[in-house]
């Protein structure tokens, strides 16, 4: 009998609880994509849509005035680029600004942050003061280095170079010469983006073990090869997406040229982006623009991709 009253108690208390509810799963399963909603509208709406559009164009030959009729023509646009030796100009121009600003960046930026590292006292200052011109706006810092480049004696640049070191016997026209030019161009690429370069290999010094030096210098290792032998093979995946992040702000080089040269003198300082531009706003030919576009990115993602296999089958072995 007190079998019985056990059962039917427990069969009570089972029946009196609450059953749970299966749509708390379900709940929790959509609720984060939710959160989620916004984001991804405004990226469908403000680059996922203007990508597609903008390839849906470069298969025409598109026209902007209202009561002109678009003509498809397939390939043509970028049948005509392959032949468009101003194109190739600007493309050898852009490969020229991305070996020398990349390699100054990272060279130099590498050399601050090895020097920041050592420094105790002040180490937040610095890198304050190199990070500055990485926040300092793309129009500024070209009208600034327009100044400093200016053709007659009111330009920083001559004004130090006759009139105080007297390496040139007269004030030097910067801008009406392209190898000149691009030496204002390179300068201003450099000067903007080491300190960018610098704080990211900074942070990757910083995550290096003290203990590893220290075993290094009981060996016997000197300065040169703790930095070669120890240094250089722990920060190299750092070093690979500072490459590869310059390199495509690199091939994105547009409102310096824009403003400094404006692509000239006859279109011999003229970029990617420049060119894409005047061919689009200047001469109104939109899906030509488009189609120059994207031959861009065809070369930015190779090249990315070609980097990453090249370094990426590498080991971080380190040798001193």
């Amino acid at each position: 009998m007190h079998t019985d009253l056990a059962r039917h108690s427990t069969r009570a208390a089972t029946s009196a609880r609450p059953a749970p509810r299966r749509g708390r799963l379900y709940y929790r399963w959509y609720v984060p994509y939710l959160f989620l909603l916004p984001g991804l509208a405004l990226y469908l709406l403000w680059t996922v849509y203007p990508l597609g559009y903008q390839l849906f164009i470069s298969f025409f030959d598109w026209r902007i005035i209202p009561g002109q009729t678009s003509e498809f023509i397939g390939l043509a646009n970028y049948q005509r680029a392959f032949g468009d030796n101003t194109f190739w100009l600007a493309m050898r121009n852009t490969f020229g600004y991305v070996i020398v600003t990349v390699i100054g960046q990272m060279l130099i930026g590498l050399a601050l942050a090895w020097m920041v590292n050592r420094v105790f006292v002040g180490r937040r200052f610095f890198r304050a003061v190199y990070y500055l011109p990485v926040v300092t706006s793309w129009v500024v810092v070209s009208f600034l280095f327009q100044y400093l480049f200016s053709p007659d004696a009111s330009g920083l640049i001559n004004f130090v170079l006759v009139d105080i070191l007297h390496v040139l016997p007269e004030p030097v026209s910067w801008m009406a010469n392209a190898s000149s030019a691009w030496i204002a161009i390179y300068s201003l690429g450099i000067w903007k983006g080491i300190g960018w370069a610098m704080v990211i290999f900074l942070a990757a010094l910083q995550g290096i073990p003290p203990e590893l030096y220290e075993a290094a210098a009981i060996d016997g290792a000197g300065e040169w090869q703790r930095f070669v032998g120890l240094t250089l093979p722990l920060i190299r995946r750092t070093a690979l997406f500072v490459l590869i992040a310059l390199i495509i702000g690199g091939f994105q080089v547009f409102i310096s040229v824009l403003l400094i040269t404006g692509g000239g003198p006859l279109h011999r300082t003229e970029v990617a982006l420049t060119y894409m531009y005047d061919q689009a706003f200047g001469s109104l030919r939109f899906g030509y623009g488009a189609a120059l576009s994207y031959i861009l990115t065809i070369v930015i993602v190779v090249i990315s991709f070609v980097q990453m296999r090249f370094f990426g089958r590498r080991n971080d072995s380190v040798e001193y």
